[in-house]
Order: structure tokens, then sequence, then C-alpha cells
């Protein structure tokens, strides 16, 4: 493989390390500091592939269909909290893993009466079609650049709320002792909802955004929701950051694992996540 091959290779796994971490993020949300196993987040992921298929094919325009995407499913995510989740947050996991699958299942029968089982494919921006012509033979789309700088855009976006913010301190305050927050009078109930509707959103976003580049098909969101799941014990459970490097690290694994070991490629990731666990229990960057 030459130096420009590797190179390619390189930004491809990057790439789906991105992408990989947008969605995982919203799990890490929801999971890592709500407590609540969302099974459904990779058919979320799916709806809002589904859905960016559906309005770009009613309005023409791929912007609008992202932000319909997100929209909605922001505003699903506020519902489903206040009809369900909240009442699952501090119960038992078991509780919460009948709910999440139950939500599986009415999700595709919607997806399947309202947009049908057939796959579909979405067109990029006129203006982020085409290539770069690397070599005579080599070249790479140019949506794929883009889609890493949205990524990386929302990345640090994700980091300042987080890190930065009065909402990401009172949402850590409150995943290290939701109790205490309450008794200091913030409404921590309020806050869970939105954590929860953002969590949703960002999974919707990930389909919409990579629904350019693959095609969309019922149950697409099945591989996307183990690797959210592997993405978040790697890095840590409620670590944002753990999650950016295990979702890069898993992206990097799965990209080069297919053109160096193509029969081992589909274990390779989980081979990763077992060594990282031997080396440190909770995760790269998970509290002890």
């Amino acid at each position: 493989m030459d130096a420009l091959t590797f190179a390619v290779q390189l930004l491809n796994g990057v790439q789906y390390g991105l992408v990989l971490f947008l969605v995982a993020s919203g799990l890490t949300l929801v999971f890592g500091i709500l407590g609540v196993i969302n099974l459904a987040h990779g058919a979320f992921y799916m709806l809002g592939a589904y859905l960016a298929w559906a309005i770009a094919a009613y309005t023409g325009s791929f912007a609008l269909a992202v932000a319909g995407a997100l929209a909605i499913s922001f505003v699903l995510g506020i519902l489903l909290e206040e009809v369900f989740v909240k009442r699952m947050i501090g119960r038992d996991h078991l509780a919460q893993v009948l709910l999440s699958f139950g939500l599986i299942l009415v999700i595709d029968e919607v997806r399947q009466i309202v947009f049908g089982k057939d796959v579909h494919s979405v067109a990029p921006p006129d203006w982020l079609r085409g290539s770069i012509q690397l070599t005579d033979v080599l070249s790479y789309p140019i949506y794929r650049l883009a889609l890493c700088v949205a990524c990386l855009i929302l990345a640090c976006v994700i980091f300042y709320v987080i890190q930065k913010t009065r909402l990401g301190m009172v949402v850590r305050a409150g995943a290290e002792n939701r109790d205490m927050t309450r008794a200091l009078g913030i409404p921590f109930d309020l806050v869970n909802r939105y954590v929860f509707a953002g969590g949703i959103a960002l999974a919707a976003l990930g389909g919409a955004l990579v629904a350019p580049v693959s095609t969309v098909f019922p149950g697409m969101g099945d591989s996307m929701l183990i690797l959210s799941f592997v993405v978040v014990v790697l890095g840590g459970i409620g670590s944002v950051a753990g999650a950016a490097i295990g979702a890069l690290l898993i992206g990097l694994t799965d990209t080069f694992g297919k053109v160096f070991f193509p029969q081992f490629s589909s274990i390779l990731v989980y081979v990763l996540m077992a060594g990282v666990l031997l080396w440190r229990p909770n995760g790269l960057l998970g509290k002890s």
C-alpha cells in the first residue's frame, strides 16, 4: 500500500469514527449520565435517515432534510421522555431494556407504515457532489470531507456545552448526585428531558448526515447500536471525551481491518474492546 492510499484509508477511518462518535455521544448522555439503557438508539438513527430522505424528496433541499430530521427527533425525544422515560430513571435496568425494546418494535412498525420497506438513497447538495482527484486512478468524495468537518464542529459544540456551560455543569452535577441537585433547587427533571431529547436528536442527526454516503434501509441502525455501546464501554461510561477516543479507535480498527485482515475484520473491534477492558476495566477515561 502506497502512502497516498494509506492516507485515504486513514481519512476513511477518521470519518467513520467521527460519525460513530456523533451517534455514540447521544447514547453516552442518555446511558452514562441519565443511567437509562436505550436499546432504541439505533432505531432513532434509522428514523433520522428516513426522515432526511422523505423531507429531501418533498422539498428538494438537503439542508432542510437535516434540519427537519433534527427538529422532529428532538420533539419526539421530549414526548417520549415525558410519557415513558422519566418513569424509568432510577429503576432497574430490566424495565429500561423492556421499554426500549418496545420502542424499537413501535418505531420499526411506524417506519414500515409511513415509509415502506424499500431501500432509498439521498442526494448530497449540488455544491458537495463530485470528488477531489488525488491521482490518475484515485479520488476522494467531497461530501465525505464535508461530513468529517461537520462532525468535528458538532463534537466541539458537544464538548463546549458539557464542559464549559452552566447547562453542562448541571448535567454533570446531576449525574454525580441527582438528589443533591434537586435539593439545591435546580430543575433537574427538566434538564433530564432535554438531555434525553438531545441524545435522540444526535442519533437521528447521524443517520441524516450519513444518508448520502449510505443507502437508507430497514434495520440500518442495528449495527450502529452495537458499535455505539462498544464506544460507550470502551471510552468509559459517561465520558464524552472517552467516547470520542473510543469512536476514533473503532473507526480506524474497522477500516484498516477490512484492508489488511478482511477475514477477521468483523471481530477486530471486539478484540480491541476486550484488550482495552483487560487493561482498564472502567474504559479509557472511565472513573474507577
